[in-house]
Parts: structure tokens; C-alpha cells; sequence
């Protein structure tokens, strides 16, 4: 029998905590997450050699981490709080919930946090700078995260799924929570996994999936022990827990003849069901719910609409400090292919946009970051600036069903960057991540006109990519992924490379020889692009969802063009694209904000990486880089799969070196090998349909099916 692998340590090996471990420390508050500070230093002292201690003792001591107010400080700890509040006082300058202090004054390194939560996040800040953290003096830096909610919802079922198994998109494995329609009962993982998400910033979790089916549906009611279960084992790393619900829950839980959100009926048994949740967890982050889409009962049964099925389960919610997130993934996937006027795309934002300033103030909308389904390429939701008196979520896909499934390197970090980046209104208009963030119209720290503190929007969102896999994601690299995600949620102007340095030193710990600088480059070589070699073997110019129908796994051109799913790309003999203008087509660009409703709308100003999301042109039609559009699909789909053979030779280049365990570098080996044979397929499928369909040639002469 095949003897299991171990659980891989992710970016939280032992040796991080080499630093922390050989030094002395004090730890300074009281609190359930101040034990958690204690406990993950005495473990690493214990294994390198240090020294922890509690309370105010005297020192010397390498490091001090404290909650204020608490026991006196110690010389350098206190003279870094008394610089940071200045002339004002005592109630002057305020860290702010969850941000903490980092400086190195006198000798010490120290972290100060006003609260718990603080604290953890200042000692894994620790982690990561290693010893860095305990070189040349620093200047006090304040840390706040920019989001307040920084939340992974995983589609995880109960029982399992007869089509989508046990996990909904995962490609990990089983799910780390359930295992054939009861609780996996290893919450030691869970735990384990608690503390990753801590690490790189994520504070909530919803444990089951959005599309909620019998079993699950229960969780609410006579199964909420194992959801508590759940929530004790990751409250010691200030994690909250959510649930996702279906909205026809008073029917199917309560015998209730309807689940008309109007009726008093049905909001008193939310009221009651509710009350009962917070008996049980205390700290319940909330609802999830997926209403009127895809089949999940929803509003419009009793013709009402999203505001009012939301606020039902808000009112309830609302004594407790609980949210409802209600996702904007609302549209027809029944309609007609010959009807060109019906567009997918448009479907949030008609639904959505209407509503905004009707939703109660713990209604966080979470919307997909594009308007069709985490496609290689998209715009950025128009719905995201069409909401300012609502708080907004912004929902990325961090498990990677559109970009290869775990079975291909995808970092996305530099795909979310540019989503948070984005400024709907022009360059000098707010951006995503203010949107997302709750600053958009928030001045000099103040209150937003909506009487919300900065930080107090909608958040962060990312459909988790996590399994029972011994290395969490599947995929190997996959991990950088999750990492990102939450390094995001905390800072979203991070750059994607200087994450991905983090996670390669806190994952990878060779010995300190020329061979981990080697393994440094090797890896950004293979990753940094990574994204846009995806794109490049797969979507060209904005189009999606050239896969095949199900699984969405590897291609098939046509798999969707003729379906009730409304993801079609309209290639026929004398072009390719989807008419979205306001002029010819479908209008959806006028859902867009100046300036980028006119530059959507224009064939001359469209960005190339969307010409086909927006526009059907001639295969002939010129781009900004002199390509064709035809040649452009053939250069780009020959140099993908160039890419992938590439960064495949170079990954192999390190066997043998020492620098990577054996075990994981055997397990991404195999991978690229399966990324590069569908790289191959993608690019000879591609190429051999758009030739067929224009009659054009390569302009190289290679070689074509």
C-alpha cells in the first residue's frame, strides 16, 4: 500500500522561524491570540534555541512583541510608541484594528499592536523578514491591513457531488473539511491551515459551497456542531467562519410554505434561525448566498428582487455584527444562442446597478472581478463603479478553473494586480481596490459619505484553491497563488514580484549556498510571465471560454458557441469577436463609465488584450502591433507553447542541485510535462479552427493541422 506523503509546510517550514527561534523574546498582553504569539515563538525557541518569556520581566531581549495598553513597555518598545503618537498624546495617532508597529530601535526589534489580531499578523511580518528583522535599525512602520474583510469562500459539498464531486472547481483533492457527507474530523489540518491564512492575511472563510444542496443546506440548522467544530479550530488564528445558505432555506429547513423575503413569516424564522447560529459561534462572520442563478433558488420567484432577498437575511443578521454576502452572479443561462441581443455580460449590471442604495449597510455585494466567469482576460466589471452607496466585494478565482486548473504554473498575481489597479473613472479617479476597500471618496482618513471608516468596504474575495492534496493546491507552485491572495487582500498595491520573493523564502529554505539565488531566478523566469503564457496558448485578444463544456478542461472551440450559456465568440469565415457597442451591438460598453465607455466603444482606441471582448472584426483588421488579428492567434499560440517547453527545461535544470526536495520538484516535473503536451494541443486546435474558418496562412510557413 501506498504510503501517504506528508503534509507540505507551505510557506510555514520550520526553518522561517529560525530567526525568531534563536533569539529572546518578550511577549507582552493577554488574549486568546496573544497565546497564539506565545505559543509559535516558544515552539520555534525550542527548536533553535531562544528564549520566551511573558509579562514584564527584565530583559535584555532581541525581541518585543506587545499589545497595548499592557504592562509597562520596555525602553525601546515604549520610546517607539511615545515617537509614533508624537505631541498629541495618549489619544493622539491610533495603530487601528489589526495593524501593528514594526521597528528596530536600540538593539530590539519591536511590534506593537493595539489589538490581538495586530500582534499575530506583526509576528509573522517578523517571520518574513527573517533576519532582516534583527539587522540594521528601522524606523517605526505602521502596518494596517487596507481591507477589513479578506475572505476565501470554498465551493466544498458536504456529500459528494454526482457531477462536481466533493469539491465544486477544486483540483486539489478532497476538501480539508468534509469527506462523504460528514465532518473529516483532521482538524489538525484545518488548524494547520488556520495558520497559513493568518500568515499572508486572510481573516474569514466560508466552508461550504455557494451552490447548496441537501446536505449542506443543514449546516445552518441540526448540523451547525460541525461548523462550530470548524470555527474553534481556526479562532486561534482569528479566522472567521461564514456559511453559505440557500436563500429557500425557510422552506426547505423551516416548513414554511414560502421564502418570500416580505413575508413576516419567513423573517422571523431568519431572526430565529440566526439567533441560534450566534448561540453556538459567538464570532459567526455570516451569510453567503448565491440566489437566482445556475438553479439556486433566489428573489424572483415571489417577484421581488436582490435588495430585498438580501436584506432579509441582514435584518437577521444585523443585531450580531454579521454580514450577507450576496453574489451579483445573476444572469440567463437559458438563452437563446441565435438571439445576438441577449448579452451575459450586461446581466449583473442590469440586475444590480438599478439597486444601489436599497441594500442594507451589512449587505456586502460580491461581484466577479469581470463581467463573465474568471476568464483568462476580461475587463473589469462595470458593476464595480455603478454601486457607490453599496458595499461592494470584489471576487477573484484563486482556484484556477479557466487558467489550467493547477495542472499549469498560472501566477495570478499579476492579473488581480491590474484588476485593483484599474480606475473606472480615468487615471485620475479612484481605483478597484479603493472600491473594494471602502476609500473611494474618503478623505484625510475620514469617514466615507456614507459614514463608513476606511477599510470598511466590501473587501476582498477569492474562491479558495485548497484540497486534501499533501501539498495543499495540487500543484506545487499553485501555493504562490493562495499566498498572493491574501498579501493582496491586505495590501493591494503590493507588487506581484516582491510577493512572489516572500513566498519563494519563506517556502523554499536550501542552505545558504549560490544554489538558492539559482532557484530565485529559475523561478520568477518560470512564473513571472506565467499568466500571460497562459493567455497566450489559449485566449487571444479578450476570448473565453474555448473549452471544453463540464470540466472546462483544455480546448474545444465551438464547446459552448451553440449553447443556452451565453459565452460565445462568433468566429465565422470573415471574422471573429462579439459586437458590445452601443452603435452596432449589444451595449454593454455604455455600462462603463467615461472615459472607457468611449474607449471600449471605439475600434481605434479598444486595447488590443480586449479588441475581441468588445469588437467582431476581419481577420485581416490591423493591431497596434502591425499583427494581424489572424497572425496575431498563430504567433501567439506557437510562442505560448514555446514558453511552457521553456520554462519546463529550466524547472528540470535543478534536479539533482539540492535546492528543491526531491519528492516536490518530481511532482512539478510531471505537471509540466501534462502543461506543455495541452499547451501543444491548445496551440494546434486554436490555429487549425481560425485557419479553416479564414483560409489565411501562416505567415511563417509553420506548420498548421
Amino acid at each position: 500500500m501506498k504510503i501517504p506523503d506528508p503534509v507540505h509546510p507551505a510557506w510555514l517550514p520550520p526553518e522561517a522561524f529560525l530567526a525568531v527561534g534563536s533569539r529572546r523574546t518578550l511577549v507582552l498582553g493577554d488574549g486568546l491570540l496573544v497565546e497564539t504569539v506565545h505559543d509559535e515563538v516558544a515552539q520555534a525557541c525550542a527548536r533553535y534555541g531562544g528564549r520566551v518569556r511573558r509579562g514584564a520581566e527584565d530583559g535584555p531581549y532581541d525581541l518585543v512583541l506587545a499589545l497595548i495598553p499592557a504592562e509597562s513597555l520596555p525602553g525601546a518598545a515604549g520610546a517607539v510608541l511615545a515617537e509614533f503618537r508624537g505631541d498629541a498624546g495618549p489619544a493622539g495617532r491610533v495603530i487601528g484594528a489589526e495593524g501593528y508597529l514594526l521597528a528596530r530601535r536600540d538593539g530590539v526589534t519591536v511590534v506593537l499592536a493595539g489589538d490581538s489580531a495586530g500582534l499575530l499578523y506583526g509576528l509573522f511580518h517578523v517571520v518574513r523578514l527573517g533576519e532582516r528583522a534583527f539587522a540594521a535599525e528601522r524606523e517605526a512602520e505602521h502596518h494596517r491591513p487596507a481591507m477589513r474583510r479578506r475572505m476565501l469562500d470554498h465551493w466544498d459539498n458536504v456529500e459528494v457531488h454526482p457531477v462536481m464531486g466533493q469539491v465544486e472547481r477544486g483540483y486539489a483533492g478532497g476538501s480539508i473539511f468534509w469527506r462523504d457527507g460528514a465532518p473529516r474530523g483532521d482538524l489538525a489540518r484545518v488548524r494547520a491551515y488556520g495558520r497559513l491564512l493568518a500568515a499572508c492575511g486572510v481573516n474569514a472563510i466560508s466552508v461550504n459551497n455557494v451552490n447548496v444542496h441537501a446536505a449542506e443546506a443543514r449546516l445552518l440548522t441540526d448540523r451547525l456542531g460541525d461548523v462550530a467544530a470548524i470555527a474553534d479550530v481556526l479562532r486561534p488564528y482569528g479566522i472567521r467562519v461564514h456559511l453559505s445558505v440557500s436563500f429557500a432555506s425557510p422552506v426547505v429547513l423551516g416548513g414554511l410554505p414560502t421564502a418570500d423575503p416580505l413575508e413576516e413569516d419567513v423573517r422571523t424564522w431568519w431572526a430565529g434561525v440566526t439567533e441560534g447560529v450566534y448561540d453556538t459561534i459567538p464570532d459567526f462572520g455570516g451569510y453567503v448566498v448565491k440566489a437566482d442563478s445556475e438553479g439556486q433558488p433566489g428573489p424572483f420567484a415571489y417577484g421581488r428582487d436582490h435588495a430585498d432577498g438580501a436584506n432579509v437575511l441582514a435584518e437577521a443578521l444585523a443585531p450580531y455584527d454579521g454580514v450577507v454576502h450576496w453574489r451579483a452572479f445573476v444572469y440567463n443561462h437559458r438563452q437563446d444562442w441565435r438571439d445576438r441581443t441577449t448579452d451575459r455580460a450586461r446581466a449583473a449590471h442590469d440586475h444590480f446597478a438599478p439597486l444601489d442604495g436599497r441594500f442594507r449597510d451589512n449587505v456586502i455585494v460580491q461581484v466577479k472581478h469581470g463581467p463573465i466567469d474568471f476568464q483568462t482576460r476580461e475587463p473589469v466589471s462595470p458593476v464595480i463603479a455603478a454601486m457607490p452607496a453599496t458595499r461592494l466585494a470584489v471576487e477573484l478565482q484563486v482556484t484556477q478553473e479557466y487558467t489550467g486548473q493547477q495542472r499549469h504554473v498560472c501566477y495570478l498575481a499579476p492579473m488581480w494586480s491590474e484588476v485593483l489597479g484599474f480606475r473606472p473613472w480615468g487615471p485620475d479617479g479612484a481605483a478597484v481596490a479603493d472600491i473594494a476597500a471602502g476609500t473611494a471618496d474618503v478623505a484625510d482618513g475620514a469617514e466615507d459619505r456614507h459614514g463608513r471608516a476606511p477599510g470598511d468596504g466590501g473587501g476582498l474575495v477569492g474562491v479558495s484553491n485548497v484540497g486534501d492534496d499533501p501539498y495543499w493546491t495540487g500543484h506545487p507552485l499553485a501555493q504562490a497563488n493562495l499566498y498572493a491572495f491574501g498579501r493582496l487582500a491586505w495590501a493591494p498595491w503590493a507588487d506581484p514580484a516582491a510577493i512572489l520573493d516572500e513566498w519563494i523564502d519563506l517556502t523554499f529554505t536550501p542552505a545558504a549556498t549560490g544554489e538558492s539565488e539559482r532557484l530565485r531566478r529559475t523561478l520568477h523566469a518560470i512564473m513571472d510571465g506565467s499568466w500571460r503564457t497562459y493567455e497566450r496558448y489559449t485566449a487571444p485578444l479578450g476570448v473565453g471560454f474555448m473549452v471544453r463544456p463540464g470540466h472546462h478542461y483544455g480546448p474545444d472551440v465551438d464547446g459552448y458557441e451553440y449553447t443556452p450559456w451565453g459565452t460565445y465568440h462568433f468566429a465565422d469565415r470573415d471574422g471573429v469577436g462579439v459586437d458590445r457597442t452601443r452603435a452596432t451591438g449589444t451595449g454593454f460598453t455604455g455600462q462603463y463609465p467615461p472615459p472607457w465607455s468611449e474607449t471600449y466603444e471605439s475600434l481605434a482606441d479598444c486595447p488590443d488584450e480586449l479588441l475581441l471582448f468588445f469588437h467582431h472584426v476581419p481577420y485581416g483588421h490591423v493591431l497596434r502591433s502591425g499583427s494581424t488579428v489572424i497572425q496575431h492567434v498563430y504567433d501567439t499560440h506557437f510562442a505560448g507553447a514555446e514558453q511552457v517547453a521553456e520554462a519546463r527545461r529550466r524547472w528540470a535544470e535543478l534536479a539533482g542541485t539540492g535546492v528543491v526536495d526531491e519528492r516536490l520538484h518530481a511532482r512539478v516535473l510531471g505537471l509540466f510535462d501534462e502543461q506543455l503536451r495541452c499547451a501543444e494541443e491548445w496551440r494546434d486546435q486554436i490555429n487549425a479552427y481560425f485557419f479553416r474558418k479564414s483560409g489565411v496562412p501562416d505567415a511563417q510557413g509553420r506548420r498548421i493541422p
